[in-house]
């Protein structure tokens, strides 16, 4: 008897100690790294070590995976913290752990709730749907942080032709449920677990017919776009003598731009508020680049009166029309509890960190022959946003600046992320960013062109706008948190069934 108990004790140690190896082998699966297969494999890994598992066990051996996927996944933010944050090496390091620590209590959640269903097949659909309602949960949560959500890791692999249909976390939700059923039949060798892998398995040819559907259709021909990359240093970028530099540097790259129709600049390219350099820099340039069928669009600080903004601002038409982010990322750009947390912020000297969010409308920016979705750095990690401008926008338009983040995972994370969107909407983007990855995206995700990081660089490529509507479009995240709800209830009576026998 006690060497069973030993035995099981020891059991349980391992599969506390493979947990993080499992979530730290997922971040496999997305980019640079890209084996697509790692995500739903290591997923399979937690749902087989937890199948018997319950409560607090069940829990902690998500935490564990939780630890592993966003201490590897998201290690970039002690990047940002120690390099512009002003708080050293060590408290960076503390200050990540602690993020990562709360994030993994999402994945916890998940397992502890599944695990809640009675043993059997409903235990597949149940793990299956709590995975993805907290996935689904965690983009909500605390302003959002849809990082490293399971779908993003199929952008180019064989779901990728869910995106339009249900976005994200469709192919999620197929991901977590083949995930589940094959730890079932790992763990049971039961008919009725091989069955239902091979009918998760059938959504693969299903993604297959949907990837070869038009969804959207060819408005006029291409036209030319290009991406202005400054490539400007973040820990020289606000510098008052820096200023003019980066603007004759992102003026002569606009010009070296040519024929483009389009010329776009990144995130706050501009380290200036807008009216402080419109008249004697932005003004004259975008009306000689009008001169030659170019329109000019900026990233730059806009304060129209006492509040600021993280704006684009459009000269389209011999005009001025500004898009305001509307999604602020906490402590980057805003602080929660403002009156109380401001000597914190005071204390991170980070520069730029009091924006406003702008007004809650559709996300439409006039650039000139169309209107474009606009979104301005990780507001694209938001697909709900992104929708909010279509059918109406012809193409999606990001401009980011990931050099906060160094030469990290971090921006090519956010490149893939980008991919997409474009894969749920059907529409072309461009992505304008500070020192890559700048690029042009196609309607089904594919990347047409890219910039090399750290590099001044002009990205020039032809863009296809296009019009209709995704079902994604029309209907959002909801059909997959529907099912994933109703998939995640399946298990509940039949755990009450089970306790009254």
């Amino acid at each position: 008897m006690n060497q069973a108990a030993s035995g099981a004790r020891r059991r349980a140690w391992l599969a506390f100690a493979f947990a993080p190896v499992s979530g730290a082998a997922s971040v496999l699966a997305f980019a640079p790294f890209e084996w697509r297969w790692f995500a739903p494999a290591a997923l399979a890994a937690l749902f087989v070590l937890a199948w018997s598992a319950r409560g607090r066990r069940a829990f902690a051996l998500g935490y564990g995976f939780g630890l592993g996927q966003f201490g590897a996944g998201v290690s970039w933010v002690v990047v940002s913290v120690d390099q512009f944050g002003n708080v050293g090496t060590p408290l960076a390091v503390v200050i990540t752990a602690a993020f990562v620590a709360l994030l993994a209590v999402f994945p916890a959640l998940a397992l502890w709730l599944g695990a809640r269903a009675a043993p059997g097949a409903s235990r597949v659909v149940a793990f299956a749907g709590a995975w993805l309602l907290i996935e689904w949960l965690r983009g909500w949560a605390l302003t959002g942080f849809p990082w490293l959500s399971l779908g993003y890791s199929q952008v180019d692999a064989g779901l990728a032709g869910l995106a339009p249909v249900g976005g994200v976390y469709l192919i999620g939700l197929a991901l977590a449920f083949a995930a589940a059923a094959l730890a079932g039949a790992l763990r049971e060798r039961s008919v009725v677990y091989v069955t239902l892998l091979l009918g998760a398995a059938l959504v693969w040819p299903a993604a297959h017919f949907s990837a070869r559907m038009q969804w959207t259709q060819p408005v006029d021909g291409p036209f030319r776009v290009a991406a202005v990359q400054g490539a400007i240093a973040q820990e020289q970028k606000w510098l008052p003598t820096q200023r003019w530099k980066t603007l004759a540097l992102y003026s002569r790259l606009s010009r070296d731009a040519g024929a483009a129709d389009l010329v776009v600049w990144p995130e706050t390219a501009v380290p200036a508020f807008f009216e402080s350099v419109a008249d004697e820099w932005l003004r004259p340039l975008a009306a000689e680049l009008a001169g030659q069928g170019t329109t000019l669009v900026v990233g730059v600080p806009y304060e129209p009166g006492r509040e600021y903004f993280n704006a684009l601002v459009s000269f389209a038409g011999g005009g001025e029309q500004v898009y305001a982010k509307r999604h602020l990322v906490p402590f980057g750009e805003y602080l929660p509890f403002d009156a109380w947390l401001r000597p914190l912020l005071t204390w991170l000297e980070i520069p730029m960190s009091r924006f406003s969010a702008g007004p809650d409308e559709p996300p439409l920016l006039d650039v000139g022959r169309y209107q474009a979705a606009a979104s301005i750095c990780y507001e694209d990690a938001f697909g709900r946003e992104t929708r909010a401008a279509l059918p109406q926008a012809r193409f999606l338009l990001n401009a980011s600046n990931d050099a906060w983040f160094g030469d990290s995972l971090a921006p090519h994370q956010h490149l893939e992320i980008a991919r997409m969107r474009s894969l749920e909407t059907g529409r072309w983007m461009l992505r304008a960013t500070n020192t890559g990855i700048s690029a042009v995206i196609d309607a089904d995700g594919r990347v047409s062109v890219r910039s090399p990081q750290f590099a001044e660089h002009v990205l020039i490529a032809d863009l296809q706008p296009r019009a209709g509507a995704t079902p994604y479009v029309r209907f959002g995240d909801w059909p997959a948190v529907l099912i994933a709800l109703v998939s995640f209830l399946f298990g509940r009576p039949w755990r009450r069934t089970h306790s009254a026998q």
